[in-house]
């Protein structure tokens, strides 16, 4: 009973509805709104893998998972169970079902990497020969089609030659009495065919009445004439009928003996859509898989591991922000350690406390569900037992509950409730209150329950000093037996816990003394002050009853405890403050390293346009002195002087223009030796700087330096000392050749010499054809086409293949050539 209030104070079934608005069928969304809450860990992992698995296939599907054609055929298949007749709507409703079940299990199967998805369908069965066998015989509008059967089809030809004589009959008769006739028109009444006659002339076409107008003046008669035409077409009627509820009939029979096996379809599918839905809900929430954290890690032999949701929002303010124009949400940060056992939440009245409890019970059932949970990676929870809590005004003037009565009457369920419940962990015993008798020393630790235990304004409704000693004790005792309570409370003793007991955690929804409203920030490790006085002085009470409220409050001891608490939140945004100035400076040494970093490749840019320049200028130079020297050769070839002169001239200017060329110089070779260490001062011609070496170069050759602000990391080759020298570079193994791989075997070529078709005989017959064509192929891959049937054949064939030894294996052929109803066998 405590189970169900909490779902319904955490306002669980609007989640489900929420939920139900994704899946993709009926039967998805009536089960996302009946969510059960799994009662053990293994059914929440499965769920969840279901989840993950379904969120990565769809980000690979272009369209997401499809679930065209299932319906619900659940009634269909009670009905033909019990001997009923399913309609042709219906049968296509089947049809449909089977078809959109075996291409969701197509789908699934043509993708890697889902072990449960896969596991999921592997005994789905979708019964195409059943589904074809409907489509034979019901056409799309849901009707018995010719098709069916010989006999309905000679009965239907019958109908239409009798219509044809009885609309012939009664042609002649209107254009023979056109007079009498009220419009030239054939119509029908019942299954008889009539024609509209005035009423004072009826005498003038004798026959049957079967209707008149709602004046009068018109009468629907069936003339004499065609009176046997029509019996013998109502016996036709009655003959088609009679067939078509054979087929009927027989279709339902096929449907009724394969029920438990489309009942097993059904809910595969519900399954599948919803997991689809939880998948495709997270997604829009933007959240992310829970870890479920062991509370016994101890035991294990493992670390234990804290409660950790950061950035958790609630997810019904998430919807109502979205579609109902809400305001935004705040996020909170919940990191609960391992030791901690109860967390005291404290603040104003409206500053979000109860929405934590709130949020907190969800995010714990989504996680148990199978849902991601509305939080910023990594999200880690426990998995608890139950979830139980206490929230909200409970008054009942039919009961004569008060609210104090209220909140007594379901935290005494919570406590049955524990009982119930519990673990073999160790409980952590209450160190303000130790344990002197040697009885009791002997006596084992209580088991603890593992349970969320949620209390909105615990110990509240009565005496201010009877309720605190209240909490004070539930608080306690729910420490011994229980692995988590979260309370939100006003008493300053309950803040005090923590100080006592380091079972106990405070927390406090953060208050701003300057605008004097609530901020709906989650604060740990410092309790909070109601600030009534000064949310009643905001509100507009009388200034004067509000300033000898705060005189009264200075007069008694707490208000010693709310200026320290007043100082540690000072603290706390000093702290703050300090870390915005820090995340500052550390943009701004990011914006720098960015702006030197452009420097550097400015002036990298820099150096080779001026070399570039360089360049153009010498070689300018040598075309000007070469054709200086052009000159002075034709001078001379024109003299008596010989060409010697000539040729030697033109040397000297090729060596003048090796030395004054950049690009054509030799670079200067290196002074070996040189390794630079730790607190030396090195040069880096690239970038023109000078640095300080801080570490020593690694196996890659690279260390890290510093000059002004600046770190960088480079390599021994950028490097050089301050007298020229370059780095010694280190001398790296080279790679071992990989092998070739050997070339690809040839493919095997389908032909009617290696194909084998069985379809339509025996096992028996079939071995033995199989045996010849095995014999007649020595080598290579045979196709054996056995087509689809009941599968006899094909396991048959199978088995033979098996045992043959000249088969080195065999597998199904690819959908393009047959898929399941041709088989490949290799043999060697």
């Amino acid at each position: 009973m405590i189970q169900s209030e909490t779902l319904e104070l955490l306002e669980w079934s609007r989640l489900c509805q929420h939920l139900a608005t994704f899946a993709a069928t009926k039967l998805g969304s009536a089960a996302a709104q009946r969510l059960k809450i799994p009662t053990t860990i293994e059914h929440s992992l499965t769920l969840l893998a279901q989840t993950q698995e379904v969120y990565e296939l769809e980000s690979q599907l272009p369209s997401g998972l499809s679930f065209e054609g299932v319906q619900d055929i659940g009634e269909s298949l009670d009905r033909a169970e019990l001997q009923g007749l399913l309609g042709g709507v219906e049968l296509l409703a089947i049809a449909t079902t089977l078809s959109g079940a075996r291409q969701l299990r197509r789908v699934i199967d043509n993708q890697p990497d889902l072990p449960v998805l896969k596991a999921l369908v592997a005994d789905l069965r979708t019964y195409p020969e059943l589904e074809q066998e409907i489509h034979r015989c019901i056409d799309e509008r849901g009707r018995v089609a010719d098709r069916a059967s010989s006999k309905l089809e000679e009965i239907r030809e019958k109908l239409r030659q009798q219509r044809d004589r009885i609309y012939s009959l009664l042609q002649r008769i209107l254009q023979r009495q056109a007079n009498a006739v009220q419009e030239p028109l054939i119509t029908q009444r019942g299954d008889r065919f009539v024609i509209p006659v005035k009423a004072p002339q009826k005498d003038a076409i004798p026959g049957i009445v079967h209707d008149a107008s709602s004046s009068g003046a018109t009468l629907y008669v069936e003339p004499n004439s065609i009176v046997s035409l029509g019996n013998q077409m109502r016996q036709l009627i009655r003959q088609e009928k009679t067939e078509e509820e054979a087929i009927f009939r027989a279709l339902t029979e096929q449907v009724a003996a394969v029920k438990p096996d489309l009942e097993r379809l059904l809910a595969i599918a519900t399954t599948l859509d919803l997991a689809t839905a939880r998948a495709r809900y997270s997604l829009w929430l933007e959240a992310n898989p829970p870890r479920f954290i062991p509370f016994n890690a101890a035991e294990a032999g493992q670390a234990p591991e804290p409660t950790v949701l950061r950035q958790l929002r609630h997810p019904l303010l998430v919807w109502q922000q979205h579609h109902e124009q809400g305001s935004a949400v705040v996020p909170i940060d919940l990191v609960i350690q391992p030791r901690i056992r109860v967390v005291a939440i404290t603040g104003p009245n409206t500053g979000g406390k109860t929405v934590t409890l709130k949020t907190l019970g969800l995010a714990a059932l989504m996680a148990k569900v199978g849902l991601f949970v509305p939080a910023r990676e990594p999200v880690e929870i426990p998995w608890f037992d139950q979830i139980l809590a206490d929230i909200g005004d409970e008054q009942s003037l039919e009961q004569s509950l008060s609210t104090f009565s209220g909140h007594i009457r379901r935290i005494s369920r919570i406590l049955a409730a524990l009982d119930t419940s519990t673990t073999d962990l160790p409980s952590h015993e209450d160190v303000s209150e130790p344990i002197e008798t040697a009885t009791d020393s002997s006596t084992p630790p209580p088991p603890l329950s593992n349970t969320l235990v949620l209390l909105d304004e615990v110990g509240a409704g009565t005496d201010p000093s009877e309720g605190s000693a209240l909490a004070i004790a539930l608080l306690r005792h729910l420490a011994d037996h229980n692995l988590l309570t979260v309370a939100t409370t006003h008493f300053g003793e309950l803040k005090a816990l923590k100080y006592q007991d380091d079972r106990f955690e405070n927390a406090s929804v953060e208050f701003d003394d300057v605008s004097l409203s609530p901020t709906y920030r989650l604060l740990w490790g410092i309790p909070g002050r109601s600030n009534a006085l000064a949310i009643a002085r905001r509100l507009g009470l009388n200034s004067d009853i509000v300033t000898k409220a705060e005189r009264q409050v200075g007069a008694g001891s707490s208000e010693d405890v709310n200026q320290v608490i007043a100082g540690l939140e000072a603290q706390r945004r000093q702290q703050e403050q300090k870390a915005k100035e820090a995340a500052q400076l550390v943009q701004q040494a990011e914006r720098l390293h960015q702006q030197v970093s452009r420097k550097a490749t400015l002036l990298q840019e820099r150096e080779r346009e001026l070399q570039q320049q360089q360049e153009q200028v010498v070689q300018q130079a040598i075309a000007e002195a070469k054709a200086e020297i052009a000159s002075v050769i034709r001078r001379l070839q024109r003299s008596n002087v010989t060409a010697q002169a000539a040729q030697q001239a033109t040397e000297h200017l090729n060596q003048i223009a090796e030395q004054q060329l950049p690009s054509r110089r030799q670079p200067a070779k290196p002074k070996p030796g040189f390794r630079p260490q730790v607190g030396d001062r090195v040069r880096i011609p690239r970038l023109g700087q000078t640095a300080e070496v801080i570490t020593n170069p690694d196996e890659d050759g690279e260390l890290t330096v510093r000059f002004g602000l600046m770190k960088m990391t480079v390599s021994l080759a950028d490097l050089e000392s301050l007298q020229g020298e370059k780095a010694e570079l280190p001398a790296k193994p080279k790679p071992a050749p990989e092998p070739a791989p050997p070339p690809p075997p040839a493919p095997t070529v389908r032909t009617s010499s290696n194909t084998v078709d069985l379809r339509g005989k025996r096992v028996v017959e079939s071995e033995a054809e199989l045996e010849e064509a095995i014999v007649s192929a020595q080598s290579g891959a045979l196709w054996i086409i056995h087509g689809h049937g009941t599968g006899k054949l094909r396991q048959g064939v199978h088995e033979f293949l098996k045992r043959h030894p000249q088969v080195a294996r065999f597998e199904l052929a690819e959908q393009a050539e047959g898929g399941s109803g041709v088989t490949i066998a290799y043999l060697e």
